[in-house]
């Protein structure tokens, strides 16, 4: 039997087979960042027993939000719909991770309260794009956040995660990848603070260290992951020591015990792939020295290349994007090596359904081999 459909533990949790949904931002939330029926369907469609979902990134502070359509936690307000979505997985035997961001500097006035600007660790000059009422909208210059604010910003993770838990997620994901908040302290390309959250490695991850505790004192460890993007540079990051950072985090997250490290393969820049990029999965061959907790890859793989990864014992489990968006069936035409649907890559961000949850599964007209 294929070891991507072998039993692996996660935390507390025991899953049958190794094929995961990987958080991925549709921007379909109702106004409010309130979920609406349409995301429990989806979520409900891509569940399989024993399976593991990655909720999309959710917003853990009103300053936070990159993408308009995209759900929050940072509104009791908010709960419901979730709850609505984790019944819907559940219903179906599968476990769900809440993964909460904050999109920091990758943000347009147009998306915070009132107007303001952005925040970030530093005032550096960047591009990238946020998603707005005007559509795809070039970032507003962001401020840098005072020393005293970063503590707030621990603390509206600490909430949106004990939400999580009135919402009935399974456990919570921290997204310290794809240049959003977390990622901007990390790596020196956008972090020039002099403060305790700057300069050396160990200052430029106190921030995402400090959340995860936070976290985890909701949660649990075991119930709480993060995930990484050693290669990414989408929103103009970059870090002088990229090795010694992310074996740094990789290092002291392995400390605190948490459920699994999810890390971003090199042939994904941010939010889109790149085909013209190494699919060598380095990250995950890299940082398993530093990592002994379960490992989740994504980054443009398709069945073979899962099979082999998981078989190497660099990662224990794959998460799949743009075909498990096209394939809600995906790990069982995986595991029974049937064609997939071909996805429509205009319809990945925000919309209707279409696109969204009426992809065929198995035994129904495809719409492409």
């Amino acid at each position: 039997m294929s070891k991507l459909f072998s039993n692996v533990r996660i935390g507390s949790y025991e899953l049958s087979h190794r094929v995961v949904l990987a958080p991925l931002t549709r921007m379909r939330a109702q106004p409010g960042a309130r979920p609406g029926p349409l995301m429990a369907e989806y979520y409900a469609q891509r569940t399989s027993p024993g399976a593991l979902l990655i909720g999309e990134a959710t917003i853990a502070a009103a300053s936070g939000n990159g993408y308009l359509g995209a759900p929050g936690l940072y509104d009791d307000s908010q709960i419901a719909g979730w709850k609505a979505v984790t019944e819907a997985v559940h219903a179906k035997g599968g476990t769900i991770f809440l993964q909460l961001y904050h999109a920091g500097r990758q943000s347009n006035a147009q998306l915070q309260p009132d107007g303001g600007r952005p925040v970030g660790p530093s005032e550096v000059p960047h591009g990238g794009v946020a998603y707005t009422e005007s559509g795809w909208t070039p970032n507003t210059p962001n401020r840098a956040l005072e020393t005293a604010e970063i503590a707030q910003i621990v603390e509206s993770f600490r909430a949106a995660a004990a939400r999580g838990v009135k919402a009935g997620f399974d456990g919570v994901e921290l997204h310290g990848a794809n240049g959003y908040l977390f990622d901007q302290f990390l790596q020196d390309g956008s972090n020039r603070r002099t403060d305790e959250y700057g300069g050396s490695i160990a200052n430029r991850a106190r921030l995402l260290l400090d959340t995860t505790r936070a976290a985890i004192s909701v949660w649990g460890a075991d119930k709480v992951a993060v995930r990484l993007g050693p290669s990414g540079s989408w929103g103009d990051m970059s870090d002088s020591d990229p090795k010694a950072l992310f074996s740094y985090v990789a290092d002291e997250l392995d400390k605190l015990g948490i459920a699994y490290l999810h890390l971003i393969e090199p042939r994904i820049a941010g939010n889109v792939e790149d085909d013209s990029r190494d699919q060598k999965p380095v990250a995950a061959q890299s940082l398993r020295a530093h990592f002994h907790g379960p490992i989740i890859v994504a980054g443009g793989f398709d069945g073979k290349s899962a099979e082999a990864i998981v078989e190497s014992g660099d990662a224990d489990l794959v998460a799949f994007g743009r075909h498990f968006i096209a394939n809600p069936d995906l790990p069982e035409r995986l595991r029974r090596n049937l064609p997939l649907n071909r996805y429509d890559r205009a319809t990945f961000f925000g919309g209707t359904e279409a696109g969204y949850t009426d992809y065929p599964f198995i035994n129904e007209e495809p719409l492409a081999a």
